[in-house]
């Protein structure tokens, strides 16, 4: 008896069908049988599920005499189905990598309960992803199962059949089928988790709901949404069967009421002639089914009055959030004109010339090469005020209380960045910054430069989405100094950005803490993240990829990655910063975090610390891998979709061929590295130390020194060997030759 039945109506899908079919046959966990119904499609859906069940004995098709919809389609397919839980997939979703296996572990850790609730993300047609906004309430439970009852807010998500799991003989023995209609789901899902026992979640996107520009049923404009009047009448028909379930009635009533005017405000789905008769027909409903005693919602009054109401209510309201728009318009302006004249006040005032001003990563905290800075100038120039820009509030939530901040465009900002002669960034300053006489821009960067960058994206349309390049080297007009921690990076950053700065060879900052350090220096953030004592550490940190929209494409099979490493050993995965946020980590990445199979260190504010904790580094193409060979420890490269890589964003210069380590270019060959204990062999350890000599070639322990003892104190520059070259000024040649080959 397989675990899973995963039940497919098809009608009218071609176009999407074998990637649907393929994401659930391609899963690595087989033990399923697939139910694909054809409710009489007119295309050439019928021969694609002939050809499927043709070679793969898992696929079973039916073939319905005449077309019955979405939901009895599934009804049709139930009692075949012999597994023990139930999956209802559209056949224009997919499944995720991952995903059944991720259900099944999630499933025998709970002890099989009624109902598994799932995360998924929508996939629109022109290349977004967007994980479902409600996801944190399936983060909320780490144990084991509840109803209801005990946890309401499970009814807050949406309301279909698709991202759950159902026991098959709990189905059975409820009697729960799918009525004909439009809204089916509506009084399958509310009866389900009102009766179930046992519900459980499952914090991981396993689907991806297609968003088509056309086609989608509920998405038509027609008559047929009348339809949900229908089904919320047969879950007021349910509950009221059932005396235990009375409780429910207030909630299901504003429910039905939210989603009938949610439907309504929609200018795609109802005709304008007949959306009266829809009003009319949902306040009816509301009437009848109001619970005694229980006062309206303030939202939903305007179903106790007329349609004309409504009309005038919604005008009303599109009329005041206009006026607000204007006037919010006006009063920025106002204010803008006004701090404008105070900057023209403010810019003939003498700058501060012991103030220095700091952003990092985009304005996301006390990070990287800025705060190796500020740290040093803190001990070394206690004198110069340092204040930090931060994008909002929540970003300086975890600041200590002595560190001074402004927020980005406040009054504050204005103020220090108008008199401040030190200024210190890895990214560009706004564009509205005016650059002062006298005041000092000191540019970071964010690590030694692979891909290509600046002036170099021109000829790179992908990579350059979002990007207005001729802006961005308009702003960088505004550096003094770029610093940089090998002379490849002096010659990238004067190609890439033809702008008149002088480099410092002062090395990088933030790998202050990384040169010379021990393995001691780790241990403190290993016992933060639960790594056992005495495993070896695999720190896996791929880059942002440009040929995807969203920048996420999962090489390797992390559960397998961990599960091959075997025992004495972690994974530690830390994503690049970007990814943090989107759907990526919902994608099994947080999930397998639960389950103690690798730690995620994505939200470790420092990647040093992260570095310090490591025994091995495996990555791609990220600039990481610069900073991790001040550690001389082994490096792996895995670099399977170099050519692409190549093709959207360029290289400067290729990694495989000059590599830290050794290089992979399929999981097999990584595995094998790791298996055969060739990731730390000799020739590991002679292709890192020639790595090492051309990149790390600044880093010494004492740049955020030089930093501050050469830009901010007019101390001299340090004699060093001539052989180094170390800290030595170089200006920038803007209009000098190329002196750098072209990407291959």
């Amino acid at each position: 008896m397989p675990r899973f039945s995963i039940i497919v109506p098809v009608f009218k899908v071609q176009g999407y069908l074998q990637e649907c079919l393929d994401s659930v046959l391609g899963q690595s966990y087989r033990d399923i049988e697939v139910i694909a119904v054809d409710d009489r499609s007119p295309d050439g859906c019928p021969a694609v599920l002939d050809a499927y069940a043709a070679r793969d004995e898992r696929v079973r098709v039916l073939h319905l005499p005449e077309n019955v919809g979405l939901g009895r389609a599934r009804n049709a397919g139930m009692p075949h189905a012999r597994g023990d839980y139930l999956f209802f997939l559209d056949s224009d979703d997919t499944l995720t990598p991952g995903a059944l296996r991720a259900l099944a572990d999630r499933l025998d850790e709970t002890g099989d309960p009624d109902v598994l609730v799932f995360d998924y993300a929508r996939t629109h047609w022109w290349g977004g992803t967007r994980r479902n906004v409600l996801a944190h309430l399936l983060a909320r439970d780490t144990g084991g199962t509840f109803t209801a009852a005990e946890r309401p807010e499970i009814l807050d998500l949406l309301m279909v059949v698709w991202n759950k799991v159902y026991r098959r003989d709990f189905v059975e023995r409820e009697g729960f089928t799918f009525p004909p209609g439009y809204y089916e789901d509506t009084p399958w899902t509310f009866p389900v988790l009102l009766s179930a026992e046992r519900i459980a979640t499952l914090d991981r996107i396993c689907l991806y709901y297609r968003q088509r520009r056309r086609g989608s049923i509920l998405s038509t404009t027609s008559r047929k949404h009348f339809d949900v009047h229908e089904q919320y009448a047969r879950v007021f028909r349910f509950v009221d069967a059932r005396p235990a379930l009375a409780h429910w009635r207030p909630f299901l009533h504003a429910k039905m009421g939210e989603h009938c005017l949610d439907i309504l405000s929609k200018p795609d789905r109802l005709p304008p002639s007949d959306r009266g008769e829809f009003f009319r027909r949902t306040a009816e409903m509301f009437r009848l089914h109001r619970p005694r005693g229980v006062r309206t919602p303030a939202g939903l009054r305007v179903l106790e009055g007329s349609y004309a109401g409504y009309v005038l209510r919604r005008q009303a309201g599109r009329a005041g959030r206009e006026l607000g728009r204007r006037a919010r318009q006006a009063r920025t302006a106002t204010a803008a004109r006004a701090a404008r004249s105070r900057s023209a006040a403010n810019l003939h005032r003498p700058l501060d010339p012991d103030l220095a001003v700091y952003s990092a990563s985009s304005h996301r905290g006390v990070l990287g090469d800025p705060a190796a800075v500020f740290h040093a100038a803190r001990e070394l120039a206690p004198h110069i005020r340092g204040v930090w820009v931060l994008a909002d509030e929540e970003q300086a939530a975890g600041l200590p209380p002595d560190t001074e901040y402004v927020l980005l465009d406040s009054a504050g900002y204005r103020r220090v960045t108008e008199r401040a002669t030190y200024f210190v960034n890895d990214v560009n300053w706004p564009g509205a910054l005016v650059k002062r006489p006298g005041s000092v821009h000191i540019h970071t960067h964010r690590g030694t430069p692979l891909l290509y960058a600046g002036a170099d994206l021109l000829d790179k349309p992908g990579a350059r989405l979002g990007f207005d390049v001729p802006q961005m080297l308009r702003r960088a007009d505004r550096w003094d100094y770029s610093l940089v921690a090998n002379r490849h990076s002096e010659l990238v950053w004067e190609r890439a950005f033809p702008c008149h700065f002088t480099s410092l060879r002062s090395g990088s900052p933030r790998n202050d803490v990384l040169v010379g350090a021990g393995p001691e220096r780790g241990r403190a953030v290993r016992a933060r993240l639960g790594i056992p004592d005495g495993d070896t550490v695999v720190l896996y940190a791929p880059a942002r990829r440009d040929y995807r929209r969203g920048g996420l494409v999962e090489r390797i099979d992390l559960e397998r990655f961990a599960a091959d490493l075997g025992p004495g050993h972690t994974l530690v995965v830390r994503l690049d910063p970007s990814l943090a946020d989107g759907p990526a980590r919902g994608l099994g990445l947080s999930e397998l975090h639960r389950r103690g199979v690798l730690v995620d260190a994505t939200d470790e504010p420092h990647a040093q610390d992260v570095m310090l904790a490591s025994d091995v580094l495996v990555t791609d193409y990220a600039s990481l891998l610069f900073d991790y060979a001040n550690l001389d420890r082994p490096i792996v490269v895995h670099a399977d979709d170099r050519d692409a890589v190549a093709a959207s964003r360029g290289f400067y210069f290729d990694i495989t061929a000059e590599a830290p380590g050794h290089v992979s270019r399929s999981y097999r060959e990584l595995a094998w590295l790791f298996a055969s204990g060739t990731w730390r062999d000799e020739e590991a350890a002679r292709l890192r130390s020639a790595f090492r000599e051309r990149f790390c070639e600044f880093d010494d322990g004492r740049a955020a020194e030089r930093v501050v003892r050469t830009l901010m104190l007019g101390e001299p520059l340090p004699e060093d060997p001539p052989a180094a070259g170390r800290a030595a000024r170089v200006p920038s040649q803007a209009t000098g030759r190329d002196v750098l080959p072209a990407s291959s």
